[in-house]
């Protein structure tokens, strides 16, 4: 027997082998890299700031501040002014004031020089703005430096584009802007989903007072920053700092006409109760729990790289996270190692550090709620298999995490995690995909991997998710709309879509 055929016959008897009789690949220094940290040393970090009302940065009338800081090290990066029922009604009284006297009244198109000039000075500030992002919310600089940043600065172009053209978004109807509108947005992608709200509300003629969440508010004080050097009229854009509590009075103030919130379901109900007879606009973008559904005809290491991104991407700390995987039960085990494999190449650490591909929880709570779920599943008898990655002991850290032998009773397979933990069930047939992706209270996206164009249209169209990836995950652009179904909440940003829900159609 010739030496080709010997080793060609080796090769196929080493892959029928069953996962567990492989060699497990041996990665160890080979995928050490030398560190590439990002510098910092041109980030101005202000030691206290004030709320940004009026076109101007005051201090808060409650006197009271709150400690922001860096996940990854637990380090205090300043304080941050603490906003309370007077101070929010400055904000919203500045806000119509400018609504009535200066922005309603511009032309469309001159707001849309507004709106195209902050998309300028966002990529001006590109640099500093993502080691900002990553600094407080923990994420890798590489996510913040090539999606956040250049995302945000997209939506801004994309709506100031839209501002003179609202009478082709509604052919045949008058659109009339709301007034003022307060936006509550979370700490997952804080500049990215502050750009979502803004830069709508005003290419529609709106005013805004916004409300960051309270462990990541420093890129919106940059954002305000960049509003006031684009001199944009005072009082359009106004930024209120706080938790829960002033998140509440904006809600609650009679003066807002239109409220969008991005965050927990539960807090989303509440809202929506509050709201209920005010006759306020309402938009909600909340949890997701999105089936990531890989058939046996997909391109096996293409659909473990969508995985990986869908789940393991800023730590799963995403709203349309794939954070369950439906794969078809005869490509399990393949699939089940290649992802192993794929995770243990995953360099968790230093969010600065360019190589970076994990970086830290958002808050201490965050990673408390991670932790209390990823037992349960162990408790519930699900098989935990954990990258073997080191743990920093500063910071709060998770590592990329999945379960296999999932039933759908299981916690993990039903609750969002919002962490870097991925629950990994079987399927046989595309009707049971259907069934088990569709067996959510959720619905804000999902994913389907297959070679046939058929197939994408046939599961997708059957889906309730409002966003349906086919052969990747995770990909935004600002001319489409996102939003979900059921209690992922209702309401589309994005889009042409997005600028329904800031004007009154006549």
């Amino acid at each position: 027997m010739s030496t080709t055929v010997r080793d060609g016959r080796e090769r196929r008897e080493a892959a029928e082998k069953a996962p567990s009789e492989r060699p497990s690949l041996e990665f160890g220094s080979a995928w050490s890299y030398a560190p590439s940290p990002e510098a910092t040393d041109h980030v101005a970090l202000a030691p206290r700031y004030g709320l940004f009302i009026g076109g101007k940065f005051v201090p808060p009338g409650s006197k009271k501040h709150f400690r922001t800081i860096n996940p990854a090290t637990e380090a205090v990066l300043s304080e941050v002014a603490e906003a309370a029922a007077a101070d929010v009604d400055a904000a919203v009284r500045s806000a119509e004031d400018a609504y009535r006297k200066r922005w309603s009244k511009l032309a469309p198109a001159a707001r849309g020089k507004y709106i195209y000039r902050i998309a300028r000075l966002i990529q001006e500030k590109a640099r500093a703005l993502a080691v900002l992002e990553t600094m407080n919310g923990g994420k890798p600089i590489k996510e913040s430096r090539d999606v956040d940043v250049p995302l945000a600065a997209a939506h801004f172009f994309y709506y100031a584009g839209w501002a003179d053209k609202l009478s082709w978004a509604f052919r045949g109807r008058r659109t009339e802007p709301l007034g003022v509108c307060g936006q509550i947005i979370p700490w997952n992608f804080p500049l990215l989903m502050a750009a979502w709200k803004i830069a709508p509300a005003l290419a529609c003629g709106n005013t805004v007072v916004l409300k960051p969440a309270e462990t990541t508010p420093l890129t919106a004080l940059a954002l305000a920053e960049i509003c006031r050097e684009a001199d944009l009229p005072p009082g359009v854009v106004n930024v209120v700092t706080g938790a829960g509590e002033t998140g509440a009075h904006l809600v609650n103030h009679p003066r807002v006409a239109k409220i969008a919130f991005t965050g927990s379901t539960e807090v989303g109900k509440i809202i929506q109760r509050a709201v209920a007879g005010t006759g306020k606009r309402l938009t909600l973008e909340l949890g997701g729990k999105a089936a990531n559904i890989v058939f046996e005809d997909a391109a096996i290491d293409q659909a473990v790289e969508g995985i990986v991104n869908g789940i393991y991407f800023n730590q799963g700390h995403v709203c349309c996270a794939g954070s369950r995987l439906l794969v078809q039960e005869s490509i399990e085990p393949v699939v089940r190692r290649k992802l192993a494999d794929r995770i243990a190449t995953l360099r968790l650490g230093d969010p600065l550090d360019k190589n970076t591909d994990v970086g830290a929880i958002n808050s201490a709570a965050q990673l408390a709620k991670i932790r209390e779920l990823v037992q349960s599943g162990v408790d519930e008898g699900a098989v935990l298999h954990q990258s073997a990655c080191a743990i920093p002991v500063k910071g709060y850290w998770f590592p990329p995490t999945f379960f296999t032998g999932v039933a759908q009773s299981h916690r993990i397979a039903r609750e969002e995690i919002f962490g870097p933990v991925l629950a990994v069930m079987t399927f046989r047939t595309p009707e049971e995909a259907i069934e088990k992706a569709n067996n959510t209270p959720y619905g804000l996206s999902a994913g389907v991997w297959t070679d046939k164009g058929a197939k994408i249209f046939q599961v997708s169209s059957k889906l309730r998710a409002g966003v349906v990836w086919a052969n990747t995950f995770n990909k935004f652009d600002p001319a489409s709309p996102f939003g979900g179904y059921k209690e992922s909440g209702f309401g589309r940003e994005g889009g042409m879509q997005g600028l329904k829900e800031y004007v009154e159609l006549r």
